[in-house]
């Protein structure tokens, strides 16, 4: 069973290797294979990679706006809805992937100096039912969560694709 929560030290380390690991895992391949899906109910890596900057866009901004402003109350986005207001998905995955890491170098800049307290800075989200209280901390064990299995999924349609 997947852990449920990381220690910060944990989470800024797996935040950390996410771009490491999808570079290491797709060097070699051509945009095409990058656009190639295993199965026609399948994603690509570039539809992971697309994914994955959602997500990071969506968590990363509610832990900056936790940091920004004593107890905000944030409307939730979903990932999936706020995609189809970006170019992700026709994206080139390099430079695509280039972002992406781009992205993740600013957010540790912001979440590596964070005191415990600052890690513990709570906001009220709406939007997903019931008004919940969720701090930095949550968001970040969100993101390398969900991280983890699209890694795995990344590796396997890489493997697909290299036979």
């Amino acid at each position: 069973m997947p852990r449920s929560s990381f220690s910060i030290e944990e989470v800024l380390s797996l935040l950390a290797e996410t771009p490491t690991r999808i570079t290491a895992l797709t060097d070699g391949l051509t945009p095409a294979q990058l656009r190639t899906a295993p199965s026609s109910d399948e994603w690509s890596a570039n539809d992971v990679l697309a994914h994955l900057r959602s997500c990071a866009d969506m968590w990363g901004d509610y832990m900056r706006r936790i940091l920004a402003k004593d107890r905000p109350t944030i409307r939730v986005v979903n990932p999936r809805a706020w995609i189809k207001q970006t170019d992700y998905l026709d994206m080139e995955f390099a430079p695509s992937l280039r972002a992406f890491t781009a992205q993740r170098a600013a957010l540790l800049a912001i979440l590596e100096p964070l005191s415990p307290e600052d890690w513990a800075r709570t906001a009220t989200v709406t939007g997903a039912g019931s008004p919940l209280q969720k701090a930095v901390l949550d968001y970040a064990n969100r993101l390398a969560r969900h991280e983890q299995p699209h890694i795995k999924q990344i590796e396997r349609i890489v493997s697909t694709l290299r036979g």
